[in-house]
């Protein structure tokens, strides 16, 4: 996995209006953090968000996959990537991510 310092830099910019965005590198990928909540990650300069029942329907209605860390694997994580028509709409954007980080919330409880 590896994360191009542009795509990183775009994808914070985009999500700028959602919060205090911070990146944290793991794993060869980069962890996407809105105010101190882990709700998104890049791997291979592709954007994905934490989903669970209340948000896998948009993602998967879209066409998109789950996150395989391990692309030789069938294991998947509970991140779908986020479709592109998404990620260049920072409105659009804003609401996808936002329902994102309330997953997130959830599950820390």
């Amino acid at each position: 996995m590896s994360v191009s310092q542009e795509y990183q830099d775009y994808v914070i910019e985009q999500l700028s209006t959602v919060g205090y965005i911070t990146a944290k590198k793991m794993f060869g990928g980069v962890g996407l953090y809105a105010d101190g909540i882990f709700f998104a990650l890049i791997a291979n300069d592709t954007l994905y968000h934490k989903v669970d029942d209340t948000n896998r329907q948009d993602y998967e209605s879209a066409g998109m996959d789950a996150f395989r860390p391990y692309p030789d694997k069938t294991r998947t994580m509970q991140y779908y990537e986020v479709p592109v028509e998404v990620l260049e709409d920072q409105e659009l954007l804003n609401t996808w991510a936002k329902r994102s980080i309330a997953v997130a919330l959830h599950a820390k409880r």
